[in-house]
């Protein structure tokens, strides 16, 4: 039989990696066309894959960029995490989780490659900008009822104390105790979200 079938989009026979494509056609995307106007429509388009297969993977937008650019938290986890428990102890809340994260080797790298990316391309800050605050930090004002520069303020000083503290290393905040971090700087960042 000669019949020519037509490939429909969706699940590839044989042994391919489909995930690893799809990343790898995110990443093109995100790189392109940055978080906000990127889709999950267009990425399956690039990676030659039913939309429902994307969010087979992922589920979100968020959650495919978290994956393509290795973003070591996935925020609409680490968002209601941050947000749980008394109000009077956020600021040492959120400098401990970015302390947590940042302690470990492997999930620092990629923040860290974030940064510096930032810093020294505008493509790689459109990104990391659209990202952060339509997944991170707008959610916290929210769910704070906070205007959103006290968040941004907040997560400033915890971007500037990282990159101290891993980049730069100066001492002795490099060498500091994450318990000693807390105490200097949580009630800082407990300013920046009390109403």
């Amino acid at each position: 039989m000669t019949e020519q079938r037509r490939r429909r989009p969706g699940r590839r026979p044989g042994s391919l990696d489909t995930r690893g494509e799809i990343i790898t056609a995110a990443r093109g995307v995100f790189a392109e066309k940055g978080f906000d106007k990127a889709t999950v429509r267009g990425i399956a388009r690039e990676a030659n894959v039913d939309p429902a297969l994307v969010h087979h993977y992922f589920d979100t937008k968020e959650g495919l960029f978290v994956a393509a650019m290795q973003f070591p938290v996935e925020p609409s986890v680490a968002v209601p995490m941050i947000l749980a428990g008394p109000r009077e102890e956020m600021g040492e809340r959120l400098i401990r989780f970015i302390l947590t994260v940042a302690s470990d080797e492997d999930r620092r790298a990629p923040i860290i490659a974030m940064i510096r990316s930032a810093m020294s391309n505008e493509q790689a800050a459109t990104m990391v900008r659209e990202f952060l605050g339509e997944a991170v930090l707008q959610r916290l004002a929210q769910g704070l009822g906070v205007d959103p520069i006290r968040i941004e303020a907040a997560f400033g000083q915890m971007i500037g104390v990282v990159m101290l503290r891993y980049i730069v290393k100066i001492e002795p905040i490099a060498s500091a105790t994450p318990d000693e971090l807390v105490a200097l700087l949580a009630p800082t960042l407990q300013r920046y979200v009390d109403p």
